[in-house]
């Protein structure tokens, strides 16, 4: 569930966008890139979300039907709203993401479309913490997160705290806190379960308190790697695989699809956090973000050649 856009990268490669030419479009958005992954892995993958009608909404639908990603459960709007584009340069020093946001057409995801959905058709439900910014979004988002529990179905969030995004740091927290409680796994990196424990500094003891909850937590570090928190069993911490980066985004979105898919396969937890790092890594080395995620053939030739560090670190 969430934003799906359309993502212009300059072309060639480290290219300045106030110096650009020529540019690529590809599909982008949080949630089209996490989908893009599932569906790289052949996972079945649905997207609900709301596009504006016109030419880059449309534009979004046929990337997603290229990928293989359903479209179902997608509401084209008319009217002010807009669907998201971004700007990204594919370069790591003074990199720049410039992304348009104004009246997006994925904010105006609503109740009703829910309440049309049978959860019980799928798996999992995975969102991000940009779907909780705004209403109707918001409410829609909590309503899922709602309805697929009790449907038995997995939930996930990816926490994708993005300041800026909200009216202060205290809303989002609150309304973070109710997403929690209806979700099963969550995935952040350092600083956002700082702003979740109120305290950088506290960050990991929360998320590990979140496992004594019966909830499944990935702490990620950045180049330090993650640590995982299971409601049962030692916590792991995986290292990252050491790549030359081409730009520091996409990593996150990588991560959490290659996870759900190595899960999807059966993979143990273990395995499939090192599967999501390997995912990570391809996607920092490659243009764009959607069209970087590897395939499974892809992930495990990676595999074969490279290396990562992990190994449990002890009982919560």
């Amino acid at each position: 569930m969430g934003r799906a856009g359309m993502d212009l990268y300059p072309h060639p490669p480290g290219t300045r966008i106030e110096e650009a030419t020529n540019f690529s479009a590809e599909l982008g958005g949080s949630s089209g890139n996490i989908a893009a992954a599932l569906s790289r892995f052949e996972q079945p993958t649905w997207l609900a979300t709301s596009v504006s009608n016109d030419a880059v909404g449309r534009f979004v639908v046929q990337q997603l039907a290229n990928y293989g990603i359903a479209t179902d459960l997608l509401h084209t709007l008319d009217g002010d709203v807009r669907t998201s584009l971004a700007l990204a340069e594919s370069r790591i020093e003074n990199q720049q993401t410039v992304i348009y946001r104004n009246q997006a057409a994925d904010f105006q995801m609503s109740v009703a479309h829910i309440e049309a959905i049978d959860f019980s058709r799928f798996r999992a439900v995975v969102v991000t913490g940009t779907c909780l910014t705004l209403e109707p979004s918001r409410a829609a988002t909590l309503l899922a997160l709602k309805r697929a529990k009790a449907a038995g179905v997995l939930t996930v969030l990816d926490l994708d705290y993005r300041p800026y995004s909200w009216q202060s740091a205290s809303a989002a927290l609150e309304v973070y806190q109710q997403a929690v409680e209806c979700v099963d796994l969550l995935v952040g990196n350092d600083d956002e379960f700082g702003h979740m424990s109120g305290s950088y500094a506290q960050g990991e003891a929360y998320a590990r308190s979140l496992a004594l909850r019966n909830k499944w937590v990935i702490y990620k570090r950045g180049a330090q790697g993650s640590l995982a928190f299971a409601p049962q069993g030692p916590a792991i911490e995986t290292g990252i695989y050491s790549v030359t980066a081409l730009k520091p985004i996409g990593a996150g979105d990588a991560f959490l699809g290659g996870l759900l898919a190595s899960l999807s396969r059966a993979e143990p937890f273990a395995t499939a956090l090192l599967q999501a790092s390997a995912c990570a890594a391809i996607v920092v080395a490659r243009v764009g973000c959607a069209p970087a995620m590897p395939t499974l053939a892809e992930l495990n030739e990676f595999q074969a050649a490279h290396s990562a560090d992990q190994h449990p670190i002890g009982d919560l």
